[in-house]
């Protein structure tokens, strides 16, 4: 009897082993196969002896500094400025914005010198992911792990100085974390960049999700 309770709790150790291990691959190995038809790589020549995260585990991705690690910028708590922003489809409402800063699990973070909401150029916007079995619109180390689901002409709310603006989803690509290339400023309107590594839950965080967005002019809203 003792035999068979130890086979029985070794059979049921093994098939937990395996269904955990499912549970944490599977969005890890499906977002691959399904981002390679749904997304466009957009892959910049990295130069030599600088191709980011290969091999490593030990960066902290919760350090907004970390992700573009070709661009230097000073990320100053101190002269941080703030924002909310809101995606209805993904529910996410009223999440904070620092302009500046470093630290993605306080809050999201636009990128240093990118534009402000609402004026002419590009406002980019870093988001951490994990798992999007964990995620939790309120929890910003979890935040943007359903952003891989966001669809064109989905709407994007931000609430800066009092004002709210509107943004429509136009596309969304993947590039490889030395590609600063997302940060350059189109002027010809006001557009919103959101940025976050895939596949979420990946723990070499291999490339980087963006999503650009333009703004709705006010006499256009619904």
């Amino acid at each position: 009897m003792k035999k068979k309770s130890i086979k029985f709790l070794g059979i049921v150790s093994f098939l937990s082993g395996i269904g955990l291990l499912f549970y944490v691959l599977y969005p890890i190995f499906s977002y691959e196969i399904v981002s390679s038809l749904k997304y466009p790589t957009y892959l910049s020549p990295v130069p030599e002896g600088q191709v980011y995260g290969a091999g490593k585990q030990d960066v902290d991705f919760t350090k907004a500094s970390n992700w573009l690690p070709l661009k230097e910028t000073n990320f100053d708590e101190a002269s941080a400025k703030y924002y909310t922003l809101s995606i209805p489809s993904l529910d996410i409402k009223n999440a904070t914005v620092s302009i500046g800063g470093e630290d993605l699990s306080k809050s999201l973070i636009q990128y240093p010198g990118t534009a402000y909401p609402g004026r002419r150029g590009n406002a980019v916007v870093f988001g951490h992911s994990v798992l999007p079995q964990f995620f939790n619109p309120e929890d910003y180390l979890t935040i943007f792990s359903t952003l891989p689901t966001i669809k064109k002409n989905d709407s994007i709310f931000i609430e800066h100085d009092g004002i709210t603006y509107e943004y429509k989803v136009e596309s969304s690509f993947e590039v490889l974390p030395t590609d600063i290339q997302i940060l350059e400023q189109n002027t010809s309107d006001s557009f919103l960049t959101l940025v976050t590594c895939v596949p979420p839950g990946h723990p070499l965080r291999p490339k980087r999700l963006i999503v650009r967005a333009r703004v709705v002019p006010f006499g256009e809203r619904i």
